[in-house]
């Protein structure tokens, strides 16, 4: 699968998340200061979101100092189901009820440990069947428009 993966920073949590998503065999684009761009959290959340939405990756993974700023900017991008996830638990259920398609962690409060925790659980977990009305109506939102 291919993972777009964006930063605002290039710190140690972002180097753990691309080694990581790389030895689950995933393909990595990263972007953002990580890959030696010079770029906001709102431009890096709109490249990977982007580039979620148009189907150019399967899957993106998001980080910021709290995570609320590239969550907020992802799902302003139509087609993106952008989850801040704090846990495991977390993670599962908006891959369960909501089909996430964007991750967004916190660079101050995820631990390495728990990011590979997260994403266990966030590429374990499959769409529920009993969510999918919920899911379709949130894909409605996106062709409302604002």
């Amino acid at each position: 699968m291919k993972i777009a993966l964006g930063s605002d920073e290039k710190t140690q949590l972002t180097d753990v998340l691309a080694d990581e998503l790389r030895r689950r065999g995933h393909e990595v684009e990263v972007v953002g200061p990580p890959a030696g761009e010079d770029l906001q959290w709102v431009d890096v959340a709109e490249r990977v979101a982007r580039r979620v939405a148009s189907g150019e990756a399967q899957q993106g993974v998001l980080c910021c100092w709290t995570g609320t700023g590239v969550s907020m900017a992802a799902n302003k991008v139509p087609g993106v189901r952008a989850a801040l996830c704090w846990d495991a638990e977390t993670a599962q259920g908006a891959r369960r009820w909501n089909d996430a398609n964007v991750l967004c962690l916190s660079l101050r409060a995820t631990s390495d440990q728990l990011a590979k925790e997260i994403l266990d659980a966030w590429f374990e977990a499959l769409p529920d069947e009993s969510a999918a009305e919920n899911i379709q109506k949130v894909r409605r939102l996106d062709d409302r428009g604002a």
